[in-house]
C-alpha cells in the first residue's frame, strides 16, 4: 500500500466544543482508506514556545491544507496566507450552525473571495474530508513590478504610527500599492495574492486593538504577512509595542515606541528590498570595476566642452533659447548655465549659415571702467554712455566674427567680395580691431575710452552730464551708423545671428555688486535689444541673450521699472525627476555597454547602496544639493571617491557618509562666498550657526545674527537672503519648505510662515548638517 501523504489542519481553539469536533472529524476521516492522512495541530494563543518552524515545515509536506474559519484565529489567517504562497491549495471549510466570526469576515472580505465549504454537522464535515480534494493552487505570476516595489495595508482609521510608516516609504522614495481600509472596504484575496506576488518587499503596520477597525486591519495584515513569507518575500511587520503578537510572528515582529523606532526599522529594511528584486530579475549589467572606470563629466561645463553634448538634458529653457524666445537666461550658481550657452552654441553654428557671437567678458575688466567713469557721471550719462559702450561692442563683435568665419570664402564668393572688403576697412580703423582675443578687445576699448574721458573731463567734478556728441566723440572711431548699414547688407547673405554673453558677473567686486553693475546689466540688454529691433526691420533674424546669475539679476533689477518685463528662461531646478534624468544619462554615457534602455533606479542601484538613513540614496543626494545639477554631480564624485580609494565595487553607506561631509564644508565656503557677493555685510556669516540646533526658533535665530555682529535694521533683508539662497527654510507642523520647493518664490515662504506665527520655525538646510556640526 502506497504510503499515505500527510495533510496539515489548522483550526482555532477558542471554542473548545468546535476543537473537539474537528478532531473528531479528522479521526474518523483517517480510519478510512484514503490516499492522504490528516493532521490536525491544536493551535491556541497563549504564551508558550513559538511552533512556527514546524507548522510551516508540515504545510510546506502537504500537498494542501485544511483550515477553518469559523472563528479567525490570527495563526490560522496566517497560516492561510502562507500555504498560499507556497503556490499550494488551502480548502477553507467553516461550520455555518455557530455565529462564530461570521460579520468580521464579512467585514475583512479575503475568505469570501478565496471560497470555503460550510459544514453544519461534524459528520458533514467528515464527509467533505473523504471526498477528493483537488490540489491545484492559485496561480500568479513571479515577474515583479520595478514600478511599484513596495506593498503595504493601509487601515481605515489611522494613527501616528501607520502616518509615520507612510511617510517614511514615502521619503525612502519607494512607490507603493496598498489596501485602503477607508476606500476599498473588503480585501479581495485573488488582487491581494497578485500585488503581493509583484512587490519586491511587504510593510504590515499592525495596529492597537482598541482602536476602531484596528482588528479587521490587524487580520488583513497577517493574511498579507502570510502570503509574503510563503513567497519568501522581504517583509517587515510593525507594531506597537504593547502589541500582543501572534504565536506565527511574534519573532518577526519589530516593536516601536516612538516614531524614531519606525523610522529606524523602515531604514534598516530598504536595502533588504533592493537586494530582493537584483536577486530575483538581475539588471543584466557587468558592475565588475564599472564604478571605478565611469565618468559622469565635470561639474564645471567649461571643464567637459567636448563631451557635454553626449548626455545633456535638454530642458525647456534650452529649447526656448535656441528658438529665440528668451533674450536672458538666469539661473543660480551650478544651475547649468554655462552648459546651456555651450550646448545653445554648439546646435546654432552647426548650421554654417549662421554667425555665432560667443563672448565672456569677465566681470573684472569692467571695474575699472567703472572706478575710473562711471563714479563720476550723472544717472543719466552714465546709462546714456554704457549703453552706447555695449551698442558699439556688439557691432564690432558680429563684424570681428563674420571676418573671421568668411576670411577664405569671401574670394571665391562674388556677392561677398566686396562687401567683405568694404566691412574689413571699416571695421579696421578701431586701433584695436583684430589684436587678440575678446577679452584683449574688450579691455582695449575700456582703456581707450577712459583716456579719452580723463584728457577731456575733470575727475574731480561728481555727477558729470554728457550730451549725445560727448558720448560719441568719447567711444566711437567710426561712423556706428555706417558700420551697422554695412553689417546688415552683410547679413542679407546670412541665415542668423546670435550674440551670447555669459560671465558678465563672474569677478565682480568683492565688496559687493551695486547701483553701477545694476546699470551695466541693465544696459547691456538694452543694447542688444536695439540692436536686434534695427536688424529685424531690415528683415534679419538676429538675437541677443545674456546669461547670468539669478541672485544677482533679482537683486540689481528688481526695482528697475523693466524689471520683470524680459523674455528670462530661469534655470530653476525645482523638480527632482529632471536631476534624476539628468544624472542617468551621465551615468548610461559613461558606461561601456551604453545602455540607455534601463531606467534609473535600475542603473542606480548598481552603482549604490539602495538606502541611507532610511532614504532612497539618490533622493538624499538630490535633497542635499540645493536642486543645482553642479551639486549633485559633486556629491556622487565625492562618494565615488571613496569607494574607489578603498577598491569597494559599490558606493556603500561609510562612502556616502564621508562624501557628504566632504562636500558639505565645500558648500558652506561656496555659499558664504555667494552670499557676499551680493550682499557683503553676511560675509562669515554662516559660521555663526555652527553647533546650532537644526530647528530655530524666529528668537534663536535672531540671536545667532546678533552674535555675528548685523546691524539690526540689515536682519531682515539678510534673514531674506538666508531664505533665498536655500540655507535656511521654513518648517510647519512636520513639512520643511525650502526655496526650491515652493518654486522659488520667496513670497510664498514668508507669507506661509506669517500666518503660522506661533507654529512656524526656521530649519537648516540638511546640505549644511555635517559641516556646522549640526544634529537633527
Amino acid at each position: 500500500m502506497a504510503k499515505r501523504e500527510q495533510v496539515f489542519v489548522a483550526y482555532p481553539s477558542r471554542d473548545t466544543a468546535l476543537a473537539d469536533g474537528i478532531v473528531d472529524a479528522v479521526r474518523r476521516a483517517n480510519a478510512l482508506t484514503l490516499p492522504v492522512i490528516y493532521e490536525p495541530w491544536l493551535f491556541n494563543d497563549i504564551a508558550g514556545a513559538a511552533l512556527i518552524s514546524p507548522i510551516l515545515e508540515k504545510i510546506d509536506d502537504s500537498p494542501f491544507v485544511v483550515a477553518d474559519i469559523t472563528y479567525l484565529n490570527l495563526n490560522v489567517v496566517y497560516e492561510i496566507g502562507f500555504t498560499i504562497g507556497r503556490q499550494k491549495r488551502v480548502f477553507l471549510v467553516k461550520n455555518k450552525s455557530i455565529d462564530g466570526d461570521k460579520a468580521l469576515i464579512n467585514a475583512v472580505g479575503i475568505f469570501d473571495t478565496l471560497g470555503y465549504r460550510d459544514y453544519e454537522t461534524y459528520e458533514e464535515l467528515k464527509q467533505w474530508l473523504c471526498a477528493h480534494i483537488e490540489p491545484t493552487h492559485i496561480p500568479f505570476s513571479t515577474a515583479l513590478d520595478s514600478k511599484f516595489p513596495v506593498y503595504t495595508v493601509e487601515p481605515a482609521t489611522r494613527d501616528d504610527g501607520i502616518n509615520t510608516t507612510i511617510s517614511r516609504v514615502k521619503k525612502a522614495r519607494y512607490p507603493y500599492r496598498s489596501f485602503h481600509g477607508s476606500d476599498d472596504l473588503r480585501m479581495s484575496a485573488p488582487e491581494t495574492i497578485r500585488q503581493v506576488a509583484a512587490a519586491s518587499g511587504v510593510i504590515l503596520p499592525f495596529q492597537d486593538p482598541s482602536l476602531v477597525g484596528a482588528t479587521e486591519h490587524n487580520v488583513r495584515c497577517i493574511f498579507v504577512a502570510g502570503l509574503a513569507e510563503g513567497m519568501e518575500k522581504p517583509t517587515l511587520l510593525l507594531a506597537p509595542s504593547a502589541f500582543q503578537a501572534p504565536l506565527d510572528i511574534k519573532d518577526e515582529i519589530t516593536p516601536y515606541k516612538n516614531t524614531e523606532d519606525i523610522a529606524r526599522g523602515i531604514s534598516d529594511f530598504c536595502p533588504l528590498i533592493v537586494e530582493y528584486s537584483s536577486r530575483i530579475e538581475p539588471s543584466g549589467i557587468d558592475a565588475q570595476t564599472l564604478l571605478e572606470a565611469l565618468s559622469i563629466g565635470d561639474p564645471r561645463a567649461e571643464n567637459e566642452m567636448p563631451t557635454l553634448g553626449l548626455y545633456y538634458l535638454k530642458t525647456d529653457q534650452f529649447e526656448r533659447t535656441v528658438r529665440g524666445e528668451a533674450n536672458l537666461v538666469v539661473g543660480r550658481k551650478g544651475s547649468g548655465k554655462t552648459a546651456l550657452f555651450i550646448q545653445a552654441r554648439n546646435k546654432i553654428r552647426a548650421d554654417r549659415r549662421n554667425i555665432v557671437v560667443d563672448l565672456k567678458p569677465e566681470g573684472y575688466q569692467l571695474i575699472k571702467l567703472k572706478e575710473d567713469i562711471l563714479t563720476y557721471l550723472s544717472a543719466g550719462a552714465r546709462q546714456h554712455l554704457i549703453t552706447a559702450f555695449w551698442e558699439y561692442l556688439i557691432l564690432l563683435e558680429v563684424a570681428y566674427k563674420i571676418l573671421e568665419k568668411d576670411q577664405h570664402t569671401y574670394r571665391h564668393n562674388h556677392e561677398l567680395h566686396d562687401l567683405y572688403l568694404k566691412l574689413r576697412n571699416t571695421y579696421q580703423l578701431a586701433d584695436f580691431a583684430s589684436e587678440g582675443d575678446f577679452s584683449e578687445r574688450l579691455t582695449k576699448l575700456s582703456d581707450s575710452l577712459i583716456e579719452r574721458y580723463q584728457q577731456t573731463f575733470s575727475q574731480e567734478q561728481d555727477a558729470q552730464r554728457l550730451t549725445a556728441a560727448q558720448v560719441t566723440e568719447l567711444l566711437y572711431t567710426h561712423d556706428l551708423r555706417e558700420l551697422r548699414k554695412i553689417i546688415s547688407s552683410y547679413l542679407g547673405h546670412k541665415s542668423s545671428v546670435w550674440v551670447l554673453f555669459d560671465n558678465l558677473d563672474k569677478g565682480w567686486s568683492t565688496h559687493g555688486v551695486d547701483v553701477i553693475d545694476a546699470i551695466v546689466l541693465r544696459c547691456l540688454v538694452d543694447a542688444g535689444r536695439k540692436i536686434e529691433r534695427e536688424m529685424r526691420r531690415d528683415d534679419h533674424d538676429f538675437h541677443c541673450v545674456v546669461f547670468v546669475r539669478n541672485d544677482v539679476y533679482d537683486h540689481l533689477m528688481r526695482n528697475s521699472a523693466d524689471f520683470g518685463k524680459e523674455s528670462r528662461a530661469a534655470l530653476d531646478w525645482s523638480d527632482p525627476d529632471m536631476l534624476w534624468e539628468m544624472l542617468r544619462l551621465r551615468l548610461v554615457n559613461g558606461m561601456q555597454d551604453k545602455l540607455d534602455e534601463y531606467d534609473f533606479q535600475t542603473v542606480w542601484r548598481e552603482l549604490c547602496t539602495s538606502h541611507y538613513a532610511g532614504e532612497e540614496t539618490s533622493a538624499y543626494i538630490i535633497d542635499r544639493s540645493l536642486m543645482r545639477p553642479r551639486n549633485v554631480l559633486k556629491i556622487f564624485n565625492h562618494c565615488r571617491g571613496f569607494a574607489t580609494n578603498f577598491g569597494r565595487q559599490k558606493i556603500s553607506d561609510q562612502d556616502i557618509e564621508k562624501g557628504i561631509v566632504a562636500y558639505s564644508h565645500d558648500l558652506l565656503e561656496e555659499l558664504d562666498r555667494e552670499l557676499s557677493d551680493v550682499y557683503p555685510a553676511a560675509k562669515d556669516l554662516l559660521y555663526y550657526f555652527l553647533d546650532a540646533p537644526a530647528v530655530l526658533t524666529a528668537d534663536r535665530l535672531k540671536a545667532i545674527l546678533t552674535e555675528s555682529g548685523l546691524p539690526e535694521d540689515d536682519r531682515e533683508k539678510v534673514t531674506d537672503f538666508l531664505l533665498y539662497y536655500g540655507v535656511l527654510g521654513t518648517r510647519l507642523g512636520e513639512k520643511d519648505h525650502f526655496i526650491y520647493s515652493v518654486n522659488y518664490d520667496l513670497k510664498v515662504l514668508k507669507i506661509r510662515a506669517s500666518r503660522h506665527t506661533e507654529a512656524a520655525d526656521y530649519v537648516v538646510n540638511p546640505a549644511f548638517w555635517p559641516a556646522l556640526g549640526i544634529r537633527p
